[in-house]
């Protein structure tokens, strides 16, 4: 049995400790906004958050993330209640097909957590790991920069914290940017590789 802190939620669960975390979200805890797309940590489509960081939920084990912090889109708002991200891709329709739009807003949630006042260069390479077959990028990016207005808050100067907190369904999201250690964002590592975004034991 492995305990999995999920959007601020424990559960048991009862898989093989190799597992990928994605399966268990979709058919053990039902929580089904990251996309099984290639299976090999590729396409970005099974992008969550651990600890702050995007991360490939179907190349990572559950034996690997015991204790730690788990986000899926789902921890970000509610269809009553959207958060600031998701509010600004509903009002830019970012989505076409939709399929690769949850891994996009991890990894732009990332991002924006640690930064609400990114440049669009940053933006940019902060996404560029993730596919879109759909061609819906500079849809993508804008509904990038509404949140980033949002969460940083009205007259907010470069350097100010958000004004956007999270709710208890995710407090990891309040964890400041120490870009250090195993937990800080994959792109501040030097070289690609296949698991560069799989936590560290």
């Amino acid at each position: 049995m492995i305990e999995l802190k999920v959007n601020g939620r424990s559960h048991n669960v009862s898989a093989d400790p190799d597992t990928p975390l994605l399966y268990v979200l979709r058919n053990d805890l039902q929580l089904n906004a990251a996309k099984f797309g290639c299976g090999l940590g590729q396409c970005g489509s099974c992008t969550v958050l651990v600890d702050g960081a995007p991360t490939l939920s179907c190349v990572t084990p559950i034996m690997l993330l015991e204790g730690r912090q788990i986000t899926t889109l789902e921890g970000l708002g509610s269809l009553e209640d959207p958060g600031p991200l998701q509010r600004a891709f509903i009002e830019e329709q970012a989505a076409q097909c939709g399929y690769c739009i949850p891994g996009m807003m991890m990894r732009a949630q990332a991002l924006l957590q640690r930064n609400p006042h990114a440049t669009e260069a940053e933006i940019r390479a902060q996404l560029e790991p993730n596919l879109c077959r759909c061609g819906t990028h500079m849809r993508i990016l804008r509904a990038v920069r509404r949140a980033a207005t949002l969460m940083a808050g009205p007259g907010a100067s470069p350097g100010t914290p958000p004004a956007y907190a999270p709710s208890a369904a995710g407090p990891q999201l309040d964890t400041p940017d120490t870009e250090t250690g195993a937990q800080g964002d994959a792109r501040s590592r030097p070289a690609y590789s296949e698991r560069r975004e799989r936590p560290e034991r």
